[in-house]
């Protein structure tokens, strides 16, 4: 495996970094399964909490290399999807920071994420019908469940780009900060995250993550079957105590 994919670790949290500033980030079959890799590396291990999925160069992800397609590669990994993510949700948190752009395939990958934090000068759209493309790795099934409706027909119709601010405006990315501090905004949120009991974190995260599919006569039931352990983890003795204590919980993650 090459370079493609960057990872670091920091305080329960995985830094994943998108390594082809020359292509800027663009995804290619090594990437995508990189990108995977990396989630694996996530999910397997107990002292990892939350991951971070940025891009090196000044920029996130401008999509699928266009030069790899034309040869015949495709980036995607079977099970996974598009850059080895879109198809796939992690059981922990992943925050998307964006500098630069975020387009096309970059963008699906941006939306994949549970939280996004954006420098103010960053760009976002699915510009894939101007190649005679269609986003297909999530921009069409996905973005009109996170904006309404018909703000993503017009971003899937037109290709055109949005900024940071209207993307904030429209509650599709959670946090804006200035140029080159993305990274740091999107640590200070899983630094945030990472402090609270991850059994509780899990279940939270994968109960928002279904709700939208849930009718409201199946919906409290389907959350029970998730939350229902939480309640009785020896993590919910513990943040009860602490609290009653004055004192920092110590999670055991069971």
């Amino acid at each position: 495996m090459g370079n493609e994919v960057l990872t670091e670790k920091r305080d329960g949290v995985l830094i994943i970094t998108l390594n082809r500033p020359e292509a800027k980030n663009a995804a290619n079959r090594a990437l995508a399964e990189g990108l995977a890799a990396a989630i694996d590396e996530l999910e397997g291990s107990d002292d990892l909490r939350v991951a971070i999925l940025t891009g090196s160069g000044g920029t996130f992800c401008s999509g699928m290399d266009l030069k790899a397609f034309v040869s015949g590669e495709v980036p995607f990994v079977e099970g996974r999807g598009f850059a080895g993510l879109t198809e796939y949700r992690a059981s922990k948190p992943i925050i998307a920071a964006v500098e630069g752009y975020a387009l096309a395939g970059g963008f699906e990958l941006a939306i994949s994420c549970d939280l996004v934090v954006a420098a103010d000068n960053s760009k976002f759209g699915i510009p894939e019908v101007k190649r005679g493309l269609a986003a297909a790795a999530g921009g069409l099934v996905k973005l009109p469940k996170q904006i309404p409706s018909r703000i993503a027909m017009e971003m899937a119709l037109t290709g055109e780009f949005i900024s940071a601010q209207r993307a904030y405006d429209l509650g599709l990315i959670n946090r804006v900060c200035e140029a080159g501090a993305a990274l740091d905004g999107a640590m200070e949120l899983a630094a945030t995250i990472a402090a609270n009991g991850p059994l509780a974190v899990a279940a939270s995260l994968k109960v928002v993550a279904s709700a939208q599919d849930w009718n409201s006569a199946e919906a409290f039931g389907k959350q029970q079957e998730v939350v229902g352990p939480v309640f009785t983890s020896e993590d919910a003795i513990e943040g009860a105590t602490a609290f009653a204590e004055k004192r920092a919980p110590n999670w055991k993650g069971k």
